[in-house]
């Protein structure tokens, strides 16, 4: 294998496989990126079993061939080098690949060719496009909401719903409960429903944001997800286990209806929230027309702040994780949000106010006084 390419280019493709590699894999081949000549053009490779990327780059090509090099490393390399031109040749007697750019040359051994998995490929006859600015607003407003404990994995996924003219991810962590339903101005020609974990959309929000592309199409496999951003593939297993039924979750009424101004509350929450450290919670003490957000940490201080809200009838105090609620009103993105209420030991809502299409559930906390 032999083929000389643009070091903005490769560095570009590279930095977006590498993050596929893996860092904690028995298997050493997974640490490395496979690099596939063929024709015109390299395909870059990247795996951790779990979430796969391949992406394409122009190339001079000397020679076609497949080489597994390590992929953090191969990265390094490419950032130091001098020129904008770079050389890769595989040399099959040392077992390395040679690395040239301008007076610069590097050898880096080679891993297990054999040992690299298979990547799915999209399937054509079962895709679905999403335009890819409403798929990844979407994805930014629910994937905090994920579960981090891998204890119970069917949490750690968003699930994705499309159907008609309409796109829904839902994403739970048991303490609270993200909803975002996105209206999109065509149909999307078929119907999909799949969980998929929250790194694996966060990458793609992350890959769609870096590349100009119209559109993400998503191939929804057995076990598997295969989503397409131009010409770059990420591929990823599906979350076991079932996700729950979010609908159940949701309270059929509220005592307490308040429309408020978003960016007024997120900045009061903020600076209230400096003071709930050690697992302090946020206090939401509302009497007719205000509302005082309060936090008090022993042996660190406490802060208050007050603001005109809509609130009528006997007062209300409920306490929330600081950081839960605060992620609910920045991920709301309309200006105006409708703020829901039971009871202190009820949940609380947050809904974006013209049309509703974000709603966040939020479990409250117990407080003392």
């Amino acid at each position: 294998m032999k083929l000389v390419l643009s070091r903005e280019s490769f560095l570009d493709r590279l930095g977006i496989v590498a993050r596929g590699v893996s860092t904690r894999s028995a298997i050493q081949t997974l640490s490395g990126v496979l690099i596939s000549v063929d024709g015109s053009s390299a395909e870059l490779q990247a795996t951790d079993t779990e979430l796969g990327i391949r992406a394409s780059v122009d190339a001079q090509v000397e020679r076609a061939g497949s080489v597994v090099v390590p992929g953090r490393l191969l990265l390094d390399v490419a950032r130091s080098l001098p020129a904008d031109s770079i050389s890769l040749e595989y040399r099959a007697s040392e077992q390395d690949v040679e690395v040239k750019s301008g007076s610069a040359t590097f050898h880096l051994r080679t891993l297990p060719l054999d040992d690299f998995p298979k990547l799915p490929a999209p399937d054509s006859a079962a895709t679905v496009s999403v335009p890819a600015a409403a798929f990844i607003e979407t994805v930014d407003r629910v994937a905090r909401s994920a579960s981090r404990d891998e204890t119970r994995p069917h949490l750690t996924g968003v699930l994705v719903t499309a159907t008609g003219n309409t796109l829904r991810m839902v994403a739970t962590d048991s303490y609270r409960l993200s909803v975002k339903e996105t209206t999109l101005e065509q149909q999307l020609g078929g119907d999909l429903e799949v969980n998929v974990p929250a790194r694996t959309l966060q990458e793609l929000s992350r890959i769609a944001s870096s590349v100009e592309t119209a559109e993400i199409t998503v191939t929804a496999l057995e076990n598997q997800v295969v989503f397409s951003v131009g010409d770059i593939v990420l591929s990823s297993r599906l979350v076991e286990g079932r996700f729950p039924n979010y609908q159940q979750l949701l309270p059929e009424a509220y005592e307490h209806e308040l429309r408020v101004d978003r960016g007024e509350l997120l900045e009061v929450v903020r600076r209230v929230s400096l003071l709930a450290q050690k697992n302090a919670p946020l206090r939401l003490a509302f009497a007719d027309g205000q509302l005082e957000v309060s936090a008090q940490t022993p042996d660190i201080g406490e802060a208050s702040e007050s603001l005109p809200v809509p609130f009528k009838g006997e007062a209300l105090a409920i306490g929330f994780n600081p950081e839960f609620f605060r992620d609910g009103l920045d991920s709301a993105e309309t200006d105006e949000i409708v703020l829901k209420l039971i009871s202190p030991l009820r949940p609380g809502l947050i809904q974006s106010g013209a049309d509703g299409g974000f709603i966040y559930l939020v479990m409250p906390i117990r407080l003392n006084v």
